[in-house]
This record gives C-alpha cells, sequence and structure tokens, in this order.
C-alpha cells in the first residue's frame, strides 16, 4: 500500500482547524478570490491561521509564571503593481472572510501592473521536514515543571559558585492554510519547542552571565538528560569563565568567530543585505551584484529551508511555496537573492520560498530561514594556532547593523584574548565592529567544523519576528575593529 502524501495530510489537518468548524469550505474561499479578482490584480491569497502555544518559568526552585493562549484569524491580501491592500480578522467566518476581500480589492481600482511571473500551484509531494503534532501535548504539566527543576539542579550541582538559575520551556503548536489567486492550496503543520537555562555565578563578590539552551520543530520529549547536561554545560561555563574575564583591548586586529551560534553576525550583517526587498529598491550594498564577487574564495553562504527538524525550516512558506536550498553565495561569487512572490515577480525571478510573516495579522516579506556558510578544509585548532594577537569569539549577544551601508556592531559574550596562537585570558566588553561586505572578502581561514546553532534564534525585521537558525564553521578574519575597554 503506498503512504498518502503528507501534504495531503497537512491540508486534512488544516481544514478540520481552520475551516469546517466555521462553515468555511474550498469553494467559499474561491469565492472571495473572485471577489478580489474582480478588480484588476498581480496576485492575491487567504492565509489562515492557528496557534496554542504554552510557557513554563522557573526562579530559584519556583515555577515563577506559566501562560497558555490561543491565536486564529486569517489575512487577505491583493497586490496591484507594488501596492499592497491587506486586511485581517480574528473571525473565522464567510462574512468576515468576504468583507476582508471586498475591502482589499480596492486597491486594484487604482491601476495595477500588468507583470506577471507564473508560480508553482504545488506544493511539495511527499515532504515531511517534521512531525505534523502537538509539542505541547508530548509532556503534561508535571512533566513539564519536573524538566525545569532537573536543569536547575543540575546546573546548581555542576559548581557551588552558581548562586541562581533561570529556566524557561516553550512549546507552539502552529497550523496553517494558504489559498492562491493562481489556484495554489497548501498548508502546514509546524511543532516548535524551546528550553532556555541562564545561571549566575558569584566569586569573590563578582556576579558573571552565563546563557544557553535549544530547540526545534520537535516534541518536548527530545529534551533529554543527555541534552539537559550540554546545556548546563554551556551555560555555567560561560558564566565561570566570564568571572575570569578582563577587560578588553581595543584596535584594528585579527578576529577569529567560533562555529556555530556566531553564525548570527553572518545572518545580521549579510543575511538581511541579501533579501530580495532591500535590493529591489537598491538599498542595500549587495544590490546589482549578482555574479560580482563579494567574498574571499572559498566564502559559500546558503539558505535552507529544508533542514529536518530545524527551528528556521519549513515544509511551506507564508504564501504556501516550498522552502528551498539557496546558493546566495558561491565561492565568493553572488548568486541570489532570498525572495518573496511580490519582490520576486517584480524583479522579474522566481520566488525562493522565503516569503514569510508573523502571523495572519502581518504581511508576508522576504525573510531568511537557516542561514550558514559551508565549512572549509583547515582544523579549527590551526586557526586559532594561526592568531599572533587577537580575539577568539566564540559567542554572541546582541547587535546592530545597517542594511544600506553593510555597517555593523556585535558584543561577543565570550571570547579570548590570543597571543602567538595561544589562549591568554578570557576577555569582557568586547565589541566586533565592521562592514558586512567588507568582512567578507577579509575571511583568510575557513574551518571544517561547520555547525548549526542549538535552536535559539529569532529575527526582527520591520517590528516581525519569526524563528530562523544560523550556522558556521570557525572563521578567521583579518583587519576587524575590536572595541573595548582596557
Amino acid at each position: 500500500m503506498n503512504a498518502r502524501d503528507p501534504a495531503l495530510e497537512r491540508l486534512d489537518i488544516a481544514r478540520t482547524v481552520l475551516l469546517e468548524p466555521y462553515g468555511v469550505d474550498e469553494a467559499m474561499l474561491g469565492r472571495a478570490l473572485s471577489l478580489i479578482g474582480e478588480h484588476r490584480t498581480d496576485d492575491a491569497d487567504l492565509y489562515f491561521q492557528y496557534t496554542r502555544s504554552e510557557g513554563w518559568s522557573l526562579e530559584e526552585g519556583i515555577v515563577k509564571s506559566g501562560s497558555f493562549s490561543i491565536d486564529q484569524g486569517v489575512g487577505v491580501r491583493a497586490i496591484a503593481g507594488e501596492k499592497t491592500a491587506f486586511a485581517y480578522s480574528d473571525d473565522i467566518s464567510e462574512a468576515a472572510l468576504l468583507d476582508a476581500a471586498r475591502t482589499v480589492r480596492t486597491i486594484a481600482a487604482a491601476g495595477g501592473s500588468r507583470k506577471r511571473v507564473k508560480v508553482p500551484s504545488s506544493s511539495p509531494a511527499m515532504r515531511v521536514l517534521y512531525p505534523a503534532m502537538d509539542p505541547i501535548a508530548t509532556l503534561d504539566s508535571a512533566a513539564k515543571v519536573a524538566l525545569l527543576e532537573k536543569i536547575e539542579r543540575l546546573a546548581r550541582a555542576r559548581d557551588p559558585r552558581v548562586v541562581q538559575v533561570m529556566a524557561g520551556l516553550a512549546a507552539e503548536y502552529d497550523v496553517v492554510l494558504v489559498a492562491r489567486a493562481n489556484g495554489l492550496l497548501a498548508a502546514d503543520v509546524r511543532p516548535l519547542v524551546r528550553l532556555s537555562l541562564t545561571v549566575i555565578a558569584e566569586q569573590a563578590g563578582r556576579r558573571e552571565v552565563g546563557s544557553s539552551g535549544g530547540g526545534g520543530r520537535f516534541g518536548l520529549e527530545a529534551f533529554t538528560d543527555e541534552r539537559l547536561q550540554a546545556y548546563v554545560e554551556q551555560a555555567v561555563g560561560a558564566a565561570l569563565m566570564n568571572l575570569e574575564s578582563r577587560p578588553a583591548q581595543a584596535g584594528e586586529m585579527t578576529v577569529v568567530l567560533g562555529s556555530g551560534w556566531p553564525g548570527i553576525l553572518l545572518h545580521e550583517a549579510i543575511g538581511h543585505g541579501l533579501e530580495g526587498d532591500f535590493n529591489r529598491k537598491g538599498s542595500s550594498a549587495f544590490a546589482g551584484r549578482i555574479g560580482q564577487r563579494v567574498a574571499a574564495k572559498g566564502v559559500t553562504v546558503l539558505d535552507d529551508g529544508t533542514l529536518p527538524d530545524r527551528r528556521g525550516s519549513l515544509n511551506i512558506d507564508d504564501e504556501g511555496q516550498p522552502s528551498q536550498r539557496n546558493v546566495l553565495i558561491e565561492d565568493g561569487i553572488l548568486r541570489g537573492y532570498i525572495q518573496d512572490s511580490m519582490n520576486a515577480r517584480l524583479m522579474g525571478v522566481r520566488p525562493t520560498g522565503n516569503g514569510r510573516r508573523e502571523s495572519y495579522a502581518h504581511l508576508p516579506m522576504p525573510r531568511m530561514t537557516n542561514t550558514y556558510m559551508l565549512a572549509g578544509s583547515t582544523p579549527p585548532e590551526e586557526i586559532v594556532a594561526s592568531i599572533k594577537r587577537g580575539l577568539y569569539a566564540t559567542n554572541f549577544g546582541g547587535g546592530q547593523v545597517d542594511i544600506t551601508s553593510g555597517k555593523f556592531v556585535f558584543s561577543a559574550s565570550e571570547a579570548w584574548w590570543v597571543e602567538d596562537g595561544k589562549l591568554q585570558y578570557p576577555v569582557k566588553g568586547a565589541t566586533i565592529i565592521g562592514n558586512g561586505p567588507d568582512a567578507l572578502t577579509r575571511v583568510s581561514m575557513i574551518g571544517n567544523d561547520m555547525a548549526l546553532d542549538s535552536g535559539v534564534g529569532t529575527c526582527g525585521k520591520e517590528g516581525q519576528s519569526v524563528p530562523v537558525g544560523v550556522g558556521q564553521p570557525t572563521l578567521r578574519i583579518d583587519g576587524l575593529t575590536v572595541g573595548g575597554t582596557a
């Protein structure tokens, strides 16, 4: 017996959750889209969403808070040229749907573009990047609290200098249904969980913080004892290292970035500059540079929404398009941008499966999924050993980026001062300052240890937040500016 297409199974779940309880069927979706199309439009879609989320937090051995919420609704969009009309409602009903359709079709009355790029009208067959399940139900309430209590005990037992532990657990069940004017009908069922840990260590009156955590598109049972212990080692290890830290030195120097989460710098300083809307408008430092060298040889950057179970992965994007493995930079040459449907149409290219939105109440735009750099061939220890005098940054906190200029500033939460290839002492207060396109040309060594982050990333753009992944191998970048306090 042949296995049933998972895309059809997800459609059945979406119909059961989003349409049938409210007396809405696919014929009604067609009527709403036809109503929008009575005036000239280039595109139109309906986006239904049901989200159930739960969160727990523990501090000082006590459950400080617990939350549970349900949100649902529909967003209706019409596009004519560069103009977009959008309406949304938390009422899923025929009346609300048709009222929203009448509202957004007014944009087409002003006259739309006739330039069209055919968008595929079929969803990916047999793709299963993550299970179509409700992660909230994978553990009961008592087990969730016990999980937080366990990680707190492990953290306190790790070292007597740990004086405070804060832990949080979050789970989300998200069901979406997309209906497009071109006939596409697609759905996704998206589980998402995250466990976070923050510890404070004290020594001789000095207190320092360390944090860790992880997650992905799977159930809560994936937080095994082995995984909890790894989070504890990372968080407590960072806090204890920072207890020994000294003020960072400042100046232009060699900087080596560790593998994994330090890819957040790649995401912010380069990834946003490769999003289609910024390049269509000419506001990105990468605009008009397809086919040109923008990075050192050996630098290959991908945005890949097809990695199983990853936080940034999607079976389909929020416009119903299959996510893809998009090569953005290949061996230093710029190959393409990440696109949603509108910007792809206006630029005369195909969408790349990167149309994303925070919820039914938001417009989609080109957004990253899992953005990372491929590995090179150099062992990471050789890269660190090559530093004559510089910084080795293994973890990052916050940062800021100017998309137009590419300039960035990032704070290193875990870093070492290195001389003659040897780690001298941990440093505190180091900031990495540079320009994204310029920094790519200064990559001189690429490690063979590419790693993805543990599943904690959230990306903000124009007031919208979406889950993402980042990753990279150990990298040596020459001539970056480091700000410090020494």
